[in-house]
């Protein structure tokens, strides 16, 4: 009972006891409520967080570039072999007509540096472009050729004056004829050390040491 605007002692007590009473339950019910309510769940968008499992697998590593990465092993061209024709280089051909033009480089637009003016004239080839082969003649005189212009017929060139061809490929076999040098002569077959030819019609053989336009390892059938 308040009176006179005064509170008295036991007056305080018996009102606080008043309130506890009316205030623990509702204060029960909201601690009750904070307990069973439940925690909300994980972004499952977000990324794995799981940062140190990830450390200790590697998967943070960062992957190697692509210029890191080991790069195959191109085959290297065979040596002494043509990149177009596949065959061997140096290799002899001959001039198909009675002229061809040996340019400094492989195209029309390249100068011309020599002209071979004799058909049948033994040419080595010692590399190839596409549809030019790079062509020498036994001083070493050449160019660029197109393939148009050389022939596979083998033809050789007497370096040697006066060149005693033989029946057989045997320096104690009679000679049948001699030639002079340059004159040039058709291949016809070769062993290791000689070779047998046909100059002008006559036919013998003569050691490989006094022709060019073969190998000295080749062998002709």
């Amino acid at each position: 009972m308040i009176k006179g605007g005064i509170i008295r002692a036991g007056q305080v007590g018996a009102w606080l006891l008043v309130v506890c009473l009316i205030l623990s339950p509702i204060l029960g019910a909201f601690a009750a409520e904070a307990q069973t309510r439940p925690r909300p769940r994980p972004d499952l968008n977000a990324p794995a967080a799981d940062t140190a499992t990830a450390s200790q697998s590697g998967a943070t590593r960062p992957a190697p570039r692509p210029d890191d990465q080991p790069q195959s092993a191109v085959p290297a061209a065979a040596p002494n072999i043509g990149p177009v024709t596949k065959q061997p280089l140096p290799r002899f051909v001959s001039l198909k007509g009675s002229e061809g033009n040996a340019r400094r480089g492989p195209g029309l637009t390249h100068r011309i540096d020599w002209v071979f003016t004799t058909k049948g004239t033994p040419l080595r080839v010692v590399a190839e472009y596409e549809n030019w082969r790079k062509v020498e003649d036994f001083e070493g005189l050449g160019g660029w050729v197109h393939f148009s212009l050389l022939s596979v017929a083998r033809t050789v060139i007497i370096t040697t004056d006066m060149a005693e061809f033989r029946t057989l490929p045997d320096p104690t076999s009679p000679v049948t004829f001699q030639a002079e040098r340059g004159v040039l002569a058709r291949l016809l077959e070769c062993q290791i050390d000689w070779c047998r030819v046909n100059a002008e019609g006559e036919r013998g053989w003569a050691p490989k040491s006094v022709l060019w336009g073969v190998r000295p390892d080749e062998v002709v059938e």
